[in-house]
């Protein structure tokens, strides 16, 4: 293959390269596609929620299908659409920022994001066969065990293929930051993004396996008649919860870590300043991640542990404070005295810290075991995780995309409407969120399908159902300033921030697919700014100009995908009919042949030859 035969293709010979893609970079494109659909989906989700709650006794959904929204909403935001916009996010950046060529195991790669594809597809088809999950994001065994149709079996078998692939993605990363290292890129040298995604992966590969599980236990409870958490029959329900938050609180900080590795890097380039406290941020995301491991019971303060176990619980949980409060102040130290520019990716950065601030502050309160009597599933605790995962998470991932669409799409977001969708989503994000703190004090339970009158809460919900249609219409912005990017807007060279680290440094944007000619040398932090404050302006090479070895596409990953996805109808209705046994052996045979094809097979890619990158450079 040459390089000039990878760059002019028509549509179909583009499809194909995508569906058969092991390049980190175009994965990454297909996980913001994917992750964006489904953040589509969860919005209108949002929407409709918020609809239902805009006056008392509204009857705009009927009270089944509002459990099912409420369900579906959180899932897949959480699973399907924060998730995979961060391993876009990964996939597009980590490699390049530790000069690295690929990920370790481009196959794996590529099977993981269609493992979450078709595992959020057939999540999504229980809309249209006979009703989705009911029971709640976290899914309750008190729940799932009695809702009635297929719902929650979709559920579990759809966050098992989805989960499947995070965790082939976490250890990828893992791998890759190991042993992929440019020469000189140590640990401590390594750009705060590329140590969160390395931090963030060692939570993955810990927390996932307790929700897989789970949602094996549940599986059998309910398509196999057995007892793990069926009271009746001498399960205990609670065991659920412990396996659910084991996982779940990881997953709190699997979704912001990253964002604050980006946020470290977004400061530091726009205020012209080498990362504060360096050392700290690194050791502070550590114990972040230790400390998020501690604390799962804090979801549970009501459910009966005792005393001794809330403690230890709640003072662990006050504990995060202090790491977390070790990046606000390096964050602030990092821009004072800096050069700063202002445009939509600082603007989304900036209004991280006070809107994450308050998200931490109420969970301080939160943590109080003897205060969370009062606050527990009140919309006071939907308050505090919304300000904790958007304020955070999804600000970061505004202004992420904002700062890598040059590197990833070789054009530059539009400022105008990127700042239009800033400023809409701020004051709607605050208007949606903030006023629910007063109305969980007030004594508005969440999951409530209706609210009557006069209980006060009229205004509080008014307000907060015209905020999340300012976001609606934020997100309208953003997309419509992707269309006119893709357009007309304005081309990019490969540093247009004038940025420290390496993935400014590759030669074109977006970067080829092999990433780097020759493998940078690495002589410090900020490499890249190191070449240019000393004169030179691109990065010294590690090696000589040599032949380049490369993996090849595949196809498998897909079609594995597609076996695993009817093999997960074939669980779901085993029991119904007799077809579906076809559909699960078959699905499960198409799957296992596909990983005979690969084993049994050798491939050993390609090599794009020397004399070929020579004429390329002229």
């Amino acid at each position: 293959m040459s390089v000039a035969a990878t760059q002019k293709k028509g549509f179909g010979a583009m499809l194909w390269d995508y569906l058969t893609t092991v390049d980190h970079k175009k994965i990454a494109h297909l996980y913001l596609a994917g992750g964006g659909f489904f953040f589509i989906l969860g919005g209108l989700e949002a929407l409709v929620i918020r609809i239902q709650l805009i006056k008392p006794e509204n009857d705009f959904v009927s009270a089944g299908l509002y459990n099912e929204m409420i369900t579906m909403h959180g899932t897949t935001m959480i699973f399907l659409a924060a998730m995979p916009i961060l391993l876009g996010l990964m996939n597009a950046a980590m490699p390049l920022q530790i000069g690295a060529r690929d990920v370790a195991f481009p196959f794996l790669n590529s099977l993981g994001f269609w493992l979450f594809m078709f595992g959020g597809l057939l999540l999504n088809c229980s809309w249209f066969l006979g009703g989705a999950p009911d029971g709640g994001w976290t899914s309750y065994a008190s729940f799932a065990l009695t809702s009635p149709g297929h719902g929650i079996d979709f559920y579990v078998l759809g966050l098992q293929i989805a989960g499947a692939g995070t965790l082939m993605g976490g250890i990828n990363f893992l791998v890759t930051i190991v042993n992929m290292r440019a020469p000189g890129m140590t640990y401590m040298r390594m750009p705060l993004f590329s140590w969160a995604t390395f931090i963030t992966s060692v939570l993955i590969l810990f927390a996932f396996p307790a929700l897989t599980v789970a949602l094996f236990l549940l599986m059998f409870d309910r398509m196999f008649g057995s007892a793990f958490f069926d009271v009746a029959l001498g399960g205990n329900t609670v065991i659920w919860q412990h396996l659910f938050w084991i996982f779940g609180h990881p997953e709190v900080y699997i979704l912001i870590l990253p964002l604050f590795g980006l946020f470290s890097d977004v400061f530091a380039t726009f205020s012209k300043k080498r990362l504060f406290g360096y050392t700290a941020m690194v050791f502070a995301t550590m114990l972040i991640a230790f400390l998020g491991f501690m604390v799962w019971a804090h979801h549970m303060f009501t459910v009966g542990l005792g005393p001794v176990a809330n403690s230890i619980f709640a003072i662990a949980t006050m504990a995060i404070a202090v790491p977390t409060g070790i990046k606000i102040f390096n964050w602030l130290a990092t821009m004072w005295g800096g050069s700063i520019t202002i445009n939509s990716a600082m603007l989304w950065s900036l209004g991280f810290i006070p809107t994450f601030t308050i998200g931490g502050m109420t969970g301080v309160m939160l943590g109080s075991a003897v205060a969370d009597y009062q606050y527990h599933d009140t919309y006071f605790v939907v308050a505090h995780f919304h300000y904790v995962i958007v304020g955070g998470t999804i600000f970061g991932i505004f202004a992420g995309l904002h700062y890598w669409w040059p590197m990833m799409f070789g054009r530059i977001l539009n400022e105008t409407m990127g700042k239009i969708t800033f400023w809409f989503f701020l004051v709607g994000f605050h208007l949606t969120f903030f006023i629910q703190h007063f109305l969980g004090l007030m004594g508005m339970p969440r999951r409530y399908w209706v609210f009557l009158e006069d209980q006060g809460l009229d205004l509080g919900n008014l307000i907060s159902t015209i905020g999340a249609f300012l976001m609606a219409i934020a997100v309208i912005v953003f997309f419509i300033n992707i269309i006119y990017t893709a357009a007309k807007g304005e081309k990019s060279s490969p540093d247009p921030w004038d940025g420290r680290t390496l993935e400014w440094a590759v030669e074109t944007s977006p970067p080829p697919f092999y990433n780097f000619k020759q493998l940078p040398l690495i002589r410090g932090l900020d490499p890249l700014w190191i070449e240019k404050t000393e004169g030179k302006g691109k990065m010294t090479p590690a090696e000589p100009l040599g032949d380049i070895h490369m993996p090849n596409g595949s196809i498998l990953p897909f079609i594995m995908s597609i076996g695993f996805f009817i093999a997960g109808f074939g669980f779901i209705y085993h029991g119904d009919h007799a077809i579906w046994y076809l559909a699960l052996y078959g699905g499960m045979a198409l799957a296992l042949g596909c990983m005979a094809v690969r084993s049994l097979k050798d491939d050993h890619g390609f090599h794009i030859k020397k004399e070929e990158l020579e004429r390329e450079a002229d």
